[in-house]
């Protein structure tokens, strides 16, 4: 298979009308500190973004709140927002409670999984693979949360799917942006088909092994470091 020849991460640019300014706001922001694009201690201003984003300034004021709120910036005052840092142990920590909580998950799931459906995992599943290959992380992030939160409300348990979102949003992945183009993020990517292929053969405990290392990408690749093979 050829590989895309690298690319940069797109930049942030004007939005369109598809969501509430606010939404557009916010999942560009969060997207970009997520990723790095907006590094931590990063300082950033109401009026700089609004005329970044081409909006006013109350959806980013909005959006800026509810970040400072989810612990992605704080607030300084007379200068803006300063984009915040994730410690080592917080990333551990995240990354434990999501393998004990999605790990145990993805063995209900493998009982449960409507084959008549594999076709949209499926289509979820390349999705995130064409956005590794086009470079796109924003959309890379957002196809991947839909991915997973598909798998998870599988197990019909609303509360787990909103505590698995809440920490994935606590993740920082600075290192996605390092490997953009590369056989890495391809691969990472692909995992995802490879797990409906595994869900759809009922392998329970291959799918769990799977995601166990999956989520630990948080820690390896996606954090800019390296893994064991």
């Amino acid at each position: 298979m050829s590989l895309p020849v690298p690319v940069e991460p797109p930049a942030i640019t004007r939005l369109g009308t598809r969501r509430t300014l606010r939404e557009q706001v916010l999942h560009e922001l969060s997207s970009a500190i997520t990723t790095g694009q907006l590094a931590p201690g990063e300082m950033v201003s109401v009026p700089s973004l609004a005329e970044r984003f081409s909006v006013s300034a109350t959806p980013v004021r909005e959006a800026l709140l509810d970040l400072e709120h989810r612990g992605f910036v704080e607030a300084i005052r007379n200068k803006g927002y300063r984009v915040t840092e994730v410690s080592e142990q917080d990333l551990i920590e995240v990354v434990q409670l999501r393998r004990w909580l999605e790990v145990a998950a993805i063995r209900e799931a493998a009982v449960v999984f409507p084959v008549a459906e594999a076709e949209r995992f499926a289509t979820l599943a390349t999705a995130i693979v064409g956005y590794a290959a086009q470079g796109d992380l924003s959309n890379y992030l957002a196809a991947d949360w839909r991915f997973h939160r598909a798998l998870l409300e599988l197990t019909g348990n609303h509360r787990l799917v909103s505590t698995v979102r809440e920490l994935r949003q606590q993740s920082r992945m600075v290192g996605l942006r390092n490997i953009v183009g590369t056989p890495t993020l391809l691969r990472s990517a692909e995992e995802h088909q490879h797990l409906v292929d595994l869900l759809v053969d009922g392998a329970a405990e291959d799918a769990a092994d799977l995601l166990h290392s999956h989520i630990g990408h948080v820690l390896g690749w996606w954090s800019g470091r390296p893994e064991l093979p």
